[in-house]
């Protein structure tokens, strides 16, 4: 069942990542999960650093750090995906 909670978590890290990031991203909703699933990792990864990954009430931190995390890997990928797919798209049209 963890790995139904990671999906979720990913994909509303995901979306809010690449809403706050300006312009539009053109990565997919599938990569925008995995994006956020990464980046929910990032941050838990910084906040057990930090020694802020178990608080009482609401990790507020940790979750601040995860969606930090998201944005990060977002403006990444989406670097990434545009480069690899401009790369492609050029290819198609010099070989036509």
């Amino acid at each position: 069942m963890s790995w139904l909670w990671a999906i979720i978590v990913g994909l509303v890290l995901g979306l809010v990542a690449r809403a706050v990031l300006p312009g539009k991203q053109h990565i997919p909703l599938w990569l925008t999960v995995l994006c956020g699933i990464l980046g929910g990792m990032l941050g838990n990864g910084a906040a057990g650093w930090l020694g802020v990954a178990h608080t009482r009430g609401i990790d507020w931190t940790r979750h601040v750090l995860q969606l930090i995390g998201a944005i990060l890997v977002v403006f990444v990928v989406d670097l990434l995906w545009n480069r690899i797919r401009g790369r492609r798209a050029t290819g198609a049209r010099q070989r036509m």
